[in-house]
């Protein structure tokens, strides 16, 4: 059953990005950020009270507690370095550096828990990351060079790594409780992160000024990550790490697929390859 909570976290999170993207066409990505923290913290805590979970919270100890918080603070730090990149540069783009956390999500789950990293799996791992490789498209990157909007790959890589911790993170905090629970608590640390970089910034006064549309699609976008998370973290409860993270990340099919229809964005050869790659080390994990 865990499998299928895999899968739904990879439909919704895909879903997730394309509707982020439209939604921070003039609205800046940070305060998108904090807006559509809020949508997804009613969600989970929507869920917490109807799957019966905050029983839990007076039972939390300090160890579940820190992971928990640690997690959160990890998907802040992605969330804002995800919605930068995805501002400024070409979504597959994005999304294919953003994925390549896979690969250190299940070396660092081999390391921390003991899951197995078999010739299969290995196989698995390497052909993510040439996948990985060929869809960062070296013809465009270096005419980015130069340009403000070439840091989009510094922000792009910081989601990656930032995404990885809060697998591991996560996979510790929720060991003990409720999945939905643990969900709707990251989500409040990420929210206290999120509105505190606004107002680093100073840019409380940019919320007023977001147009209907685009808010529109940041709180559906919202909606979409909670179920995302939902998901992703029930499935991460039940099962291995090491698999729920490369099933997760087939998001990038759902991504390539609207960002081809919405924003028309191709895919030249090479990055078809480079997506064929991805889908394959995805289920070499999967079914090994």
């Amino acid at each position: 059953m865990w499998i299928l909570f895999a899968f739904g976290s990879a439909f919704f999170a895909g879903l997730t990005t394309i509707l982020a993207k439209c939604g921070i066409q003039k609205t800046d990505s940070t305060v998108a950020t904090a807006v559509r923290t809020i949508v997804v913290l009613v969600f989970s805590w929507i869920m917490v009270f109807l799957s019966g979970a905050q029983s839990q919270l007076s039972s939390l100890d300090s160890h579940t507690l820190l992971f928990l918080v640690l997690s959160g603070l990890c998907t802040g730090a992605s969330w804002l370095c995800y919605f930068k990149a995805l501002q400024m540069g070409n979504v597959n783009k994005v999304v294919a550096i953003d994925k390549s956390s896979t690969v250190l999500t299940i070396i660092l789950a081999f390391i921390f828990f003991g899951e197995p990293l078999g010739p299969v799996q290995a196989a698995g791992v390497l052909c993510i990351a040439l996948g990985t490789a060929l869809m960062l498209e070296k013809k465009d990157t270096a005419k980015e060079k130069g340009k403000a909007k070439s840091s989009w790959i510094l922000f792009a890589f910081g989601s990656a790594v930032f995404a990885s911790l809060t697998s591991i993170l996560g996979k510790i905090g929720i060991s003990g409780i409720d999945s939905n629970l643990g969900t709707a608590i990251r989500t409040f640390v990420v929210l206290i992160m999120a509105w505190a970089m606004v107002f680093a910034a100073g840019k409380r006064n940019a919320v007023k000024e977001i147009s209907k549309k685009e808010l529109a699609f940041i709180c559906l976008s919202g909606l979409a990550t909670g179920a995302s998370w939902l998901c992703y973290y029930k499935a991460l409860q039940d099962g291995l790490a090491s698999v729920v993270v490369p099933i997760d990340k087939l998001s990038i099919l759902v991504t390539a697929a609207f960002s081809y229809f919405i924003f028309q964005e191709k895919l030249r050869p090479k990055a078809l390859w480079g997506l064929f790659l991805l889908t394959a080390g995805t289920l070499a994990m999967v079914f090994a």
